[in-house]
C-alpha cells in the first residue's frame, strides 16, 4: 500500500532543513573565526624565565599572560589567543593583525616610564602611574599626545614646586621610556637597553594635579603603542622566542579562496558520483552530507573554535569519510535485493548488517584523531578538532539521518523498483532460489586473493627493502618543524626564478641555496634557512622583503628545542595510536586480526615515508596529521573487511579445512572490494581537488593522504586479511580443529574461533 504521508513527511523535513540552513548559513560563516593562515597574522611560542633565569611559578605565568593580554588589547587585536603550555611556555596567536611588526615589538618590550631632572635623578617612575592611567589623545592643536594619570597629586606638586624655583635650563622635567625590542636570550644586566628620551618640559609653577600630558613628535600609532605598553607595565619575566610563524594577509586570502574552491569541486564530484551510482540512496546521502557540512560549521561557531587551513581540509575530508557510511549501507541493501529480498526487507537487513562495521570503523578513526588532538600543536590540533567533530556528526547524519529519510521513501511504497537502487532485474535472483549473499557474483571473482598471498607478501617485502635503501640514500627532507631553522615564503607580483631569489637573498645578507619556486604562476618562492632568525632579524627581513616585493613574506622560526620535541611527540603519537588500535581490534575481533591490522598500518606508514623521501617532499607537522589520518582511515577499511569475514564465517557455521576457509575469505574480500574501491574513490576525488586546486601549504598533506588511501586499500585486502588467514591456518594445523562461530560479541556479531 502506498502512503503519501511518508512522501509528504520527507518533503517537509527536507524543506525545513533547507530553509533553516539557507537563512542562517551566511551568519554562521560570518561569525566563524578564521585562523592566521586564512587571514594573515602571526603566532609565537615563548619560553618563560624569571629575571633570575629560573622557571616561573604558575602565578608568574598567569601574571605574564595578563600583561600580554593588556598589551594586545591596546593595539586593538580582536579575539587574541594566549595560552599557557606546560610549565614554562606561553603561546600567543594574533590573527588578522595588520601591523605585525609593531605588535610583535609591543609583546616582548619592557616599558618603564621615568620622569627625571636635568641631573638624571629619577623623580617619578611607572609605579607612580595609576593603573590604566596612560591614554593616547590629542592636544588643542590636534597633535598626538600621551596623557598620564598619576596616583598622588601632592607628590607631583612638591616636585614641580621645587623645579619652578630653579633657573631656566635647570627647571626641566625630562621624560624617558624603555621602549626597545625585547631581548631574545636570557640577558645579563649589562645587556639591558638604555632608556629612550621622549620629551622635556620647563616648569615655571607648582602643578598640584594628577593629570600629565606628554607631547613630542609622535604619530598616532606611536602614542597608542606608548600608552598600551605603559598600561601593561613591565613584564615580570624574560621571554625567549622558540617558535614563531607569520602569514601575510595576501597569503591568507589566497589560501582561503583556493582551498574553498577545491573543497566545493571535490564535494560536488562526490555528489555526482553518489547520484549516478547509488540512485535513491545516493540522493539521500547528498541531503545528509549537506546537513553534515552545515552542522560542522554550526558546531564550530558554537564552541567559538578557530577555523584554520588544515581545518578546512579536515571538513572536506570528513565529507569524504562520512560518505563511507552511506556507501556501506547502500551496498548491503543492493546485496539483499540481488538475493531476492523485497525493498523493505533489503533496507531492514542492509541497515542492520552495516551498522557494526560503521561503528567499529568510526571509533578507530576517532581514536587516531584523539591522539592527534592530545599531542598536536597549533593548526594540527585544529585539524584534529575538526576531524573529531566530523566523525561524531557523521553518526548523526550519515547513520541516523540517512536511515530516517530513506526509510520514509521506502515505506511510502513509491520506490519498490530495484532500479531506484542501481540494481537491474537481470541481476536479481528469485526468492525461491534461496541464494545466499555469500554466493553472489562480483566483478572481482577471477581474483584469487588467498592463493596469491605469497605474491603479495613478496611484493610488500620488496617495497620494504627498496624503501629502506631509498631512505638510507635520500634521507628525509625534514621541514623546520623537525630540523629547526627558518622557513620563508615570498609572494611576488610576477614570475620569478630560483636563481633570481638566490641572488636577491645574497644581496640582502641572508644567503640560502634551499629555494623552491611554486604556485600556478611561478610567483611564490619558498626558502629554508638552517639557522632560526632572531626577532630583530625577522622584523628586518620582513620589512626589506615587503619593500622590495610589495607584500610581507610568511616567516616561520623553530628553535632546536622545539624541533626535538616535535619529533618526540610525532613518534609517540603514532605509537600510541597503533597500540590503541591493536587493543581495540583484539577485543572486538581476535588478536590475529589485530596483528594483521597493525602490520598493514605499518606497511602504509612506511610506504608514505618512502614516497616522501624519494620525491624529496617536505616532512612537517601536517605530514604527521596526514599519517595519523591514514592510520585511522586504513584501519577503517581493514575493519570493514574483517567484519565481513567474520560474518561469512558465522554464516557457513563450521569450516573444517583450509580450502574452505580460503574460499570464505576470498568471497568476503570480493564482496568488500567494490565498497572499498567506491569509498576510496570518493575520498580520492576530494584529495586530488585539494592537490591541484588547494593552497600550496597543504599540498604535501594532500599528497600524503593520496598515497595512504591507495596503499591502505591494498594493505587491507592483500596484507591484513592474508596475515589473518595465514595465522588461522597455522592454528588449525596445530590443533587439528575447525573454524566455527562462538558467542555473541558486544555489538551483536559472532566471533570465529578454532
Amino acid at each position: 500500500m502506498k502512503l503519501r504521508s511518508r512522501i509528504i513527511a520527507f518533503i517537509l523535513i527536507v524543506a525545513v532543513l533547507a530553509g533553516s540552513m539557507s537563512t542562517t548559513v551566511q551568519g554562521i560563516l560570518g561569525d566563524i573565526k578564521l585562523g592566521l593562515d586564512l587571514q594573515g597574522g602571526f603566532e609565537v611560542l615563548y619560553e618563560v624565565r624569571t629575571l633570575d633565569g629560573d622557571k616561573p611559578s604558575s602565578d608568574t605565568l598567569a601574571d605574564t599572560t595578563t600583561a600580554l593580554g593588556n598589551r594586545i588589547n591596546a593595539i586593538g587585536v580582536s579575539e587574541p589567543s594566549i595560552q599557557v603550555e606546560g610549565e614554562d611556555r606561553i603561546r600567543v596567536q594574533l590573527a588578522g593583525v595588520e601591523d605585525q611588526n609593531s605588535a610583535r615589538e609591543i609583546l616582548s618590550s619592557t616599558a618603564n616610564l621615568t620622569i627625571r631632572n636635568v641631573n638624571d635623578e629619577v623623580l617619578l617612575d611607572g609605579s607612580d602611574l595609576k593603573e590604566g592611567g596612560a591614554a593616547a589623545s590629542f592636544d588643542e592643536q590636534n597633535r598626538p599626545i600621551v596623557t598620564l594619570t598619576l596616583k598622588d597629586a601632592d607628590k607631583f606638586g612638591e616636585i614641580t614646586q621645587a623645579l619652578a624655583t630653579k633657573p631656566a635650563g635647570e627647571n626641566l622635567l625630562v621624560i624617558w621610556l624603555d621602549f626597545e625590542e625585547g631581548v631574545d636570550s636570557y640577558a645579563a644586566e649589562a645587556m639591558k637597553p638604555e632608556p629612550k628620551f621622549i620629551s622635556a618640559a620647563s616648569v615655571t609653577q607648582k602643578l598640584q594635579t594628577t593629570d600629565v600630558m606628554i607631547s613630542g613628535s609622535f604619530t598616532v600609532e606611536e602614542t597608542k603603542q606608548i600608552a598600551g605598553v605603559l598600561d601593561a607595565g613591565a613584564l615580570p619575566v624574560q621571554l625567549t622566542e622558540i617558535y614563531s610563524t607569520s602569514v601575510g594577509a595576501q597569503f591568507g586570502e589566497q589560501a582561503l579562496e583556493d582551498t574553498v574552491l577545491a573543497g566545493i569541486v571535490g564535494v560536488l564530484a562526490i555528489f555526482a558520483f553518489m547520484l549516478f551510482y547509488y540512485r535513491l540512496p545516493g540522493f539521500v546521502s547528498v541531503i545528509t552530507l549537506t546537513v553534515f557540512t552545515y552542522l560542522v560549521l554550526l558546531i564550530f561557531d558554537w564552541i567559538n573554535a578557530v577555523l584554520t587551513l588544515p581545518g578546512i581540509a579536515a571538513i572536506v575530508l570528513g565529507i569524504g569519510m562520512a560518505v563511507d557510511a552511506n556507501i556501506l549501507t547502500a551496498e548491503r541493501i543492493r546485496e539483499e535485493l540481488r538475493v531476492g529480498r523485497t525493498i523493505k526487507q533489503a533496507y531492514k537487513l542492509g541497515s542492520k548488517q552495516s551498522l557494526t562495521a560503521i561503528v567499529d570503523a568510526q571509533l578507530t578513526t576517532l581514536l587516531a584523531a584523539a591522539v592527534l588532538f592530545y599531542f598536536g600543536q597549533s593548526s594540527v590540533k585544529g585539524f584534529a578538532t575538526t576531524l573529531i567533530i566530523s566523525i561524531l556528526l557523521s553518526f548523526v547524519t550519515a547513520v541516523w539521518g540517512s536511515r530516517v529519510l530513506i526509510g520514509l521513501l521506502i515505506n511510502s511504497g513509491y520506490f519498490d523498483n530495484p532500479a531506484w537502487y542501481g540494481i537491474s532485474k537481470a541481476k536479481q535472483h528469485a526468492p525461491e532460489e534461496n541464494v545466499d549473499t555469500l554466493d553472489l557474483t562480483t566483478k572481482f571473482d577471477k581474483i584469487d586473493f588467498v592463493g596469491n598471498r605469497k605474491k603479495f607478501y613478496t611484493l610488500s617485502m620488496g617495497i620494504l627493502i627498496a624503501g629502506a635503501i631509498v631512505i638510507g640514500i635520500f634521507k628525509l627532507n625534514l621541514g623546520i618543524d623537525f630540523s629547526s631553522g627558518t622557513r620563508v615564503e615570498i609572494l611576488a607580483t610576477e614570475e620569478v626564478t630560483q636563481q633570481e631569489i638566490i641572488d636577491y637573498l645574497e644581496e640582502i645578507g641572508h644567503p640560502s641555496e634551499d629555494v623552491v619556486i611554486s604556485g600556478d604562476d611561478k610567483d611564490t618562492a619558498v626558502i629554508r634557512f638552517k639557522e632560526d632568525f632572531s626577532q630583530a632579524e625577522t622584523l628586518a627581513f620582513k620589512a626589506q622583503v615587503a619593500e622590495d616585493f610589495g607584500a610581507e613574506p610568511s616567516v616561520s622560526n623553530v628553535s632546536p628545542t622545539v624541533g626535538r620535541e616535535l619529533v618526540k611527540n610525532a613518534i609517540m603519537s603514532l605509537a600510541i595510536a597503533a597500540l590503541g588500535i591493536i587493543i581495540y581490534v583484539a577485543i572486538r575481533f581476535e588478536w590475529r586480526m589485530g596483528v594483521g591490522a597493525i602490520v598493514s598500518l605499518l606497511h602504509d606508514v612506511f610506504f608514505i615515508v618512502v614516497a616522501f623521501s624519494m620525491f624529496r617532499l617536505e616532512v612537517d607537522l601536517t605530514f604527521i596529521a596526514a599519517v595519523l589520518t591514514i592510520v585511522g582511515y586504513s584501519i577503517n577499511d581493514t575493519i570493514v573487511t574483517f567484519d565481513r569475514i567474520r560474518e561469512n564465517v558465522d554464516r557457513v557455521g563450521e569450516i573444517k579445512t583450509k580450502e574452505e576457509l580460503a574460499l570464505v575469505v576470498n568471497k568476503s574480500l570480493r564482496q568488500t572490494m567494490g565498497r572499498s574501491v567506491n569509498t576510496v574513490l570518493t575520498v580520492i576525488i576530494v584529495v586530488v581537488a585539494l592537490i591541484f586546486l588547494g593552497a600550496p601549504s597543504i599540498q604535501n598533506f594532500s599528497i600524503a593522504l593520496l598515497i595512504g588511501l591507495v596503499t591502505g586499500m591494498y594493505s587491507s585486502i592483500c596484507i591484513a586479511a592474508q596475515i589473518w588467514y595465514t595465522l588461522k591456518v597455522r592454528e588449525m594445523d596445530k590443533k587439528g580443529g575447525s573454524v566455527k562461530k562462538k558467542e555473541k560479541s558486544s555489538w551483536g556479531s559472532d566471533e570465529p574461533v578454532v
